[in-house]
Order: structure tokens, then C-alpha cells, then sequence
């Protein structure tokens, strides 16, 4: 009898605990709010490269609090800004978003046009900026896009950065206000795309001279500067000055330049201003104070200004991601306070990688090499002399020639095109630094080890690509100094991802997982639709806890 009632009463509870719209279903059943970090040129090998150093609260609370996929990798060939910020978001890849590069090439009015340009709106915030932005070149939806649509435009969406491309790109099209930096007023401006006035509290924001406050501080390493043992002596002949500077050494005194609000785009306070700009924006905009979640996408700009100008061994670069790391755990706290620990749901990635310096690997033997372009001036004469075809490469941009068709044509008869594209292929390849290259019309048949084919089949949008695909040989760079990325080597395409908060258990898992499972995997949880052209998946570890 007693066993019989324990089970009827089990039996009873278990009932009310699942029927539809039980109060035990209402607390947590979506978060308040979910933040995406984007840090700019972050490697994967960063997290744990400074690990000893960093704070209990910033980076290792991720790791320790949080869930990491250890293994994300880029799963298309250009690694750049433009596209990696577009593919976090959308779950999609440059074919089929569109955002083939930082920039490219338009055939339709012949000139290099860029991934956030649009000529139809204009700036809001400064009367100085001569072009404005918008999402305009964006060809599919991003999850701030479909988190908007599941609710009737319910939730709000924002985005900030340094860069035009960091801020808008993220904040899709239905963005409530996508915000970045003017160098020449140190202040965030948008444009009439999003509003036709800045909102009182931006206005309120940029009142406070934020860019020259930091200035003021200078720049000197956190620690003394002989415990930076991670990274290589000061001043290096391949790091390149800083604004203000003779030479790439500690310390950076702005003192004398407290107006040249450019200098944050290459120091650590470019980041500390956006953590001051996401804060402002969470109580301006009142988000995560209603029963539906808002999305806010931060992307820091300032390690990727850095990178290109030091690489990846300097001391700066080290100094900056400490630094980092303390404004985090800074931020984690604001969060917690703000919409309690599991309030929130964060995670954090990066939009590509870098490689070291050419002129690093150089100095420690590995391989590397400087491009020489003349090749392009090689092409064109060949061409010349056995077509008749003046000036057959019309543009060379993302590691993609644009062949100038209305001479190839021009020409007629004397051009067979299979044998034009042979003959430039040939003469690619016969290049110091090139490892392959290959007429974008024969992708799908290029004898090439995967990953590598489908990469760059993933990265080729036949509206906005060229003609000829080349692919450089590993540590091959433009120049000794400073670094770059846009290759689909590891070093630039393997990214952090770690996901911390709101139904996020701790664990890890060194599974293979694209760039592109990221959207995906925010609609699982937010029970939406992903992005119009995404290609990615859940990632189960976090969808199925």
C-alpha cells in the first residue's frame, strides 16, 4: 500500500512538473541576454599561451566555468575580417553571403569597393567620414536577424567595434544600431542606415572624451618587462613603430599626442573603451530587461591593429592580452551583478588567426619568404606578346586575379581561353611562394587534398571572385615586417571558441567544429531559425546538455 502511494504521488509530481506552461519551465527558459566577443587576429594557442599569467577571473574562468571547442577551424580559404565576422553570425560562408573579403573587386564600375560601403546612406555623428556604411553588400540573414523575426522584432539587436566592418557585419540587417570608431573625433558614429541621430545615450558616451582620457594614461607593460619570457627582446627589426614612435619599445608616451585618437586602434585601451561602450549600451538600450533576450556582438579591433604592425612574439602583443584579460574578468563581473551568473549566455571567438612575422620564422629558420608581384607585370606581358591582349589581369585582390575580359575578347580569334587560363596557371606556379593556383571556373575538379578544395569552393562567390585562385606557400608573407592572415593554413584558421553561461556546462571537446557552427548553435539554444544561408550545425556538446 505504501509502496503504491509513493508511486502515485511520484507519478502526481512528475505530472505537473512537465504539463505545458508549468512554472517550473518559466525561470531560465531563455537568457537575458546573449554577448559574442569577437577578438580580432586572436589564436587559438593565445588562450594558453599567457595562461600562467592571466587572472583567476578573466580567460581561465572561461576555460575553467565554461565550455571550449578546442578544435574550431575556418572552413573556407580567405581568413579576413569582413568574412569571419560574417560567417560567426550567419553560419554561412563568402559563396553564399556574399562577404567575399575586407574588399573587392566589382566588374560592373571597375574599382575595389568595400564589404560595408554603401553610397545611399551617410554618416550620423561626425561631418568628416567622406563614405558611410551599411550591411547593404550582406546577402543573407544573421542570427541577430532571425533571433529579431522570432519574436516580431521583439528582442534588440546591437553592435560595436572599432572597425566599420566589426560593428555592422554582426549586427546583420535588422541591427537596433551598429556602432564604431571615428579617428578623427575619437568618438562612435553609425549611420542613417540605422538612425538619423545618434541615441542620447551614444551622444552622452562620446561627451566624455573616452579616447583621450585613455591617452593620457601612456602605455607601459603591466609587469616588469623582463617577465614577459613568452615573447621575444624589445624592439625587433620586423616589428614595425607605433603611432608616436621611432622604434617599436616600451614605453608608449601619447602625452604629445593626445589628439590623435587613431593611436587606440594599435594599443590595449581600444579594447578597455568598447568593454566602457558595451556597458553604456546594455544601460542605454535597457537590454536583458524583458522577457526577450537581446543580442550584443563586440568585436575588439585593437589586437588585430597591433598584430600587423608587431606580430604575433612582441612584447606588446603579450602586454595587450594580459590586459585584456583583466578587462574581461572585469566585464564577467559587471555581468554577473548585472543579469546573474546564468543570466547571460557568452561566448567568444575569433574572426581569424595570424601567422609570426616572416621576419621571425626567418631569424629561427623555419620557412617563410617575402612575394615578389611581379608576376602580375610577368603575366600581362606574356600575354601581350602571344594573344595580342593589353593588360589581361584587370585587378588582383584576396589572392584572386580578375581577368580583364573585354580585351580578351576584343582579341577573338587569337585567344583560346582554356590555353590563356593554362598559361597563367603555369606562370603562377613556376613562382617563388606559390604553392598551387587554379582557373576559380575548375574548382570543383582542382586535384587538391581536402580540406583544402572544399575551402576554397566555400570561399569563392562566382559574382564577386575572380578568375585565377592562387594559394601561397605557408609563412609566406608580403613583407618581413609586422604579420598577416587571409590563408586557410592552421595558423590563421584555427580559432578559440568558448561558450560560458546561461545552460552551458563545463567541459571540452577537441571534435572537429567549423566557424560556421556557431549561428547554428545559438538557434538551437534560442529555439529560432538559423540564418538564411547557413551551412553549419548545432554543436551537441552544448545543444543536447
Amino acid at each position: 500500500m505504501l509502496l503504491r502511494l509513493r508511486h502515485t504521488l511520484f507519478t502526481f509530481f512528475s505530472i505537473l512538473v512537465f504539463l505545458p506552461g508549468s512554472k517550473a519551465q518559466e525561470p531560465g527558459q531563455n537568457p537575458k541576454i546573449i554577448i559574442g566577443a569577437v577578438v580580432d587576429q586572436m589564436r587559438w594557442d593565445y588562450l594558453y599561451r599567457f595562461q600562467d599569467r592571466f587572472t583567476d577571473g578573466g580567460f581561465k574562468r572561461l576555460l575553467r566555468e565554461g565550455f571550449a571547442c578546442e578544435n574550431t577551424q575556418i572552413n573556407y580559404s580567405l581568413t579576413a575580417t569582413g568574412p569571419g565576422h560574417t560567417c560567426v553570425y550567419t553560419g554561412s560562408v563568402p559563396a553564399i553571403h556574399g562577404i567575399v573579403g575586407n574588399t573587392w573587386y566589382d566588374r560592373s564600375i571597375r574599382k575595389e569597393v568595400n564589404c560595408v560601403e554603401d553610397s545611399t546612406v551617410s554618416s550620423v555623428g561626425t561631418d568628416q567620414a567622406s563614405t558611410s556604411r551599411s550591411p547593404h553588400h550582406l546577402l543573407t540573414t544573421t542570427i541577430g536577424d532571425e533571433l529579431k523575426l522570432s519574436n516580431n522584432f521583439k528582442s534588440k539587436v546591437i553592435g560595436i567595434s572599432l572597425k566599420d566592418r566589426g560593428a555592422i557585419l554582426p549586427g546583420g540587417h535588422l541591427s537596433d544600431g551598429s556602432y564604431w570608431y571615428h579617428n578623427g573625433t575619437g568618438n562612435f558614429i553609425t549611420s542613417t542606415y540605422y538612425t538619423s541621430v545618434l541615441p542620447q545615450w551614444l551622444q552622452a558616451f562620446n561627451a566624455q572624451n573616452h579616447a583621450g582620457r585613455y591617452l593620457k594614461n601612456n602605455w607601459e607593460t603591466l609587469y616588469p618587462i623582463e617577465t614577459y619570457v613568452q615573447s621575444t627582446e624589445d624592439n625587433k627589426p620586423y616589428e614595425r613603430t607605433l603611432i608616436g614612435k621611432d622604434e617599436p619599445v616600451f614605453p608608449y608616451d601619447y602625452s604629445d599626442r593626445l589628439d590623435d585618437y587613431g593611436a587606440i586602434r594599435t594599443n590595449p585601451y581600444g579594447n578597455s573603451i568598447l568593454f566602457d561602450l558595451a556597458k553604456a549600451a546594455i544601460d542605454g538600450e535597457n537590454l536583458g530587461t524583458d522577457e526577450f533576450p537581446d543580442l550584443l556582438a563586440i568585436s575588439f579591433s585593437a589586437p588585430d591593429g597591433l598584430g600587423h604592425r608587431v606580430g604575433t612574439n612582441a612584447i606588446e602583443i603579450e602586454d595587450m592580452y594580459l590586459r585584456l584579460d583583466q578587462d574581461f574578468a572585469a566585464f564577467f563581473d559587471y555581468l554577473d551583478e548585472r543579469f546573474g551568473r546564468d543570466g547571460y549566455l557568452f561566448f567568444i571567438t575569433a574572426d581569424h588567426g595570424t601567422s609570426q612575422s616572416s621576419g621571425f620564422l626567418k631569424e629561427n629558420q623555419l620557412p617563410t619568404g617575402v612575394f615578389s608581384f611581379k608576376f602580375l607585370h610577368e603575366i600581362n606581358e606574356f600575354v601581350k606578346e602571344k594573344y595580342g591582349v593589353n593588360h589581361v589581369i584587370e585587378s588582383a585582390q584576396n589572392a584572386e586575379l580578375y581577368l580583364n575580359w573585354e580585351e580578351i575578347h576584343a582579341a577573338g580569334s587569337n585567344v583560346d581561353e582554356d590555353q590563356l587560363m593554362t598559361d597563367i596557371v603555369r606562370i603562377l606556379r613556376e613562382q617563388d611562394g606559390i604553392a598551387n593556383a587554379w582557373p576559380t571556373r575548375k574548382l570543383g575538379t582542382a586535384p587538391w587534398a581536402e580540406p583544402m578544395k572544399a575551402r576554397f569552393i566555400n570561399g569563392y562567390n562566382a559574382q564577386r571572385g575572380g578568375d585565377v585562385v592562387i594559394v601561397p606557400q605557408p609563412g609566406w608573407q608580403a613583407s618581413e615586417k609586422g604579420t598577416d592572415h587571409g590563408l586557410w593554413y592552421p595558423f590563421d584558421s584555427h580559432i578559440p571558441l568558448v561558450w560560458m553561461g546561461w545552460n552551458v556546462t563545463q567541459g571540452q571537446t577537441h571534435r572537429l567544429i567549423g566557424m560556421t557552427d556557431i549561428a547554428p548553435t545559438l538557434a538551437a539554444l534560442l529555439k529560432i531559425q538559423m540564418p538564411s544561408g547557413s551551412v553549419g550545425h548545432p554543436i551537441l556538446e552544448i545543444t543536447d546538455q
